[in-house]
């Protein structure tokens, strides 16, 4: 992607289907940085949603760390949106 705006976020991350564990963030970053995690995303077949609010709440989350209770909802309609997409893909 080019042209990126310099204040456009992207955060990864990871969730283990089956787990009862809280995914954990595992990439964040604006402008360049953003770009670069959704290039790779991209590249190795991540689906991406495109939620502003959500990624903006979920930079205040440190790397490698469980997401935090309060965005519980928000990030399983991400995962849930996540699992459609690749089951439409299969």
């Amino acid at each position: 992607m080019t042209g990126m705006d310099e204040h456009a976020l992207a955060v990864a991350l990871e969730y283990e289907v089956g787990t009862r564990e809280a995914p954990r963030v595992t990439a964040k970053g604006y402008g360049s940085v953003a770009e670069q995690i959704i290039a790779v995303a991209a590249e190795h077949g991540v689906v991406i949603e495109s939620n502003a609010h959500l990624a903006e709440a979920l930079s205040g989350v440190e790397l490698d760390e469980r997401i935090p209770m309060e965005l519980y909802e928000a990030v399983a309609e991400v995962i849930a949106f996540v699992l459609r997409a690749r089951a439409k893909s299969d």
